[in-house]
């Protein structure tokens, strides 16, 4: 049972891995801490984090464990092998992928977990960096309902729309839902950008015009401003939209249906890559349509 002096370990101190675990810390929750490079680690540690030398370690201490990593291959190494958190974790923990992952490896996860008398959820979220900040992910998670009414009160913490979307792996379906509708998206909010500019129009006056209508969104209130500012840091980077959205057209295809408008902003997010971009934020599209 999770209680407000249960220790919770988390996996993965990056953009947003961070703001969710310093969320936990001020929420009173004791914290422990593990990720390949320490020093991403540091502004936690200071504040009073506990650092463990390795997934192992983490496991055998804390009662909650939360994943926050970059790809299914760092997921799949986090979790299983005989240093993994399968192996490792106390019976009876609670183990929460918050990672954008295949919905196959979390059903995986969740069996193995299951077999161990360990409690595994998984519970993608959106919002960024701002979101993650401000303790207001949406956060998609897919298990055992019993599960998810006794992690509630973490997820609380960070996020403010909190669904259980049906078994192991459906909050990572979801949050795939969720990255489709970005990607379209996203071109059109770029699209927009360059044709206010080059009718002759301030485009900032423009944003929030279009921004309160049915135009409205994340990326056009959010991350349109940025654009026009050029702030192109990450609150999520472009490597992670492209594994995602490669992930969500894998899936499309393998259940019988095409993506254009996804398989579009694949090619489009790739091109910016390739010029160097991958560690930009997503807002960086822009420069592809401006150039």
């Amino acid at each position: 049972m999770v209680t407000a002096n249960s220790t919770i370990g988390m996996i993965g101190s990056g953009v947003m891995g961070k703001s969710m675990a310093r969320n936990l810390q001020q929420a009173g929750y004791s914290i422990n801490v593990y990720t390949r490079t320490k020093r991403k680690a540091e502004e936690l540690l200071d504040a009073g984090a506990g650092w463990k030398e390795s997934v192992a370690d983490l496991a055998a201490v804390s009662d909650i464990i939360i994943t926050m990593v970059g790809y299914p291959t760092d997921v799949e190494r986090v979790y299983f092998g005989s240093d993994g958190l399968i192996e490792n974790a106390k019976s009876g923990a609670y183990i929460i992928d918050m990672t954008t992952s295949k919905p196959a490896l979390a059903q995986e996860i969740y069996r193995k977990a299951k077999e161990r008398g360990i409690y595994a959820i998984d519970a993608p979220v959106s919002g960024g960096d701002i979101g993650a900040r401000n303790g207001e992910l949406a956060i998609m998670a897919g298990g055992d309902q019993k599960i998810f009414d006794d992690i509630y009160p973490v997820f609380d913490v960070l996020g403010e729309n909190i669904m259980l979307q049906g078994e192991a792996g459906a909050g990572q379906h979801t949050k795939l839902a969720n990255q489709i509708a970005i990607a379209t998206n996203m071109i059109g909010v770029c699209e927009a950008i360059v044709y206010a500019k080059k009718a002759g129009l301030n485009p900032s006056r423009v944003l929030d015009s279009i921004s309160t209508g049915a135009a409205g969104s994340f990326s056009l209130s959010k991350l349109a401003p940025r654009m026009l500012e050029g702030d192109y840091a990450p609150g999520f980077y472009v490597k992670h939209f492209i594994k995602d959205m490669t992930i969500a057209l894998e899936s499309a295809q393998e259940m019988g249906f095409s993506t254009p408008g996804l398989a579009l902003s694949l090619e489009l997010y790739k091109q910016l890559a390739e010029k160097g971009e991958e560690d930009s934020g997503t807002q960086a599209l822009i420069k592809l349509f401006e150039a």
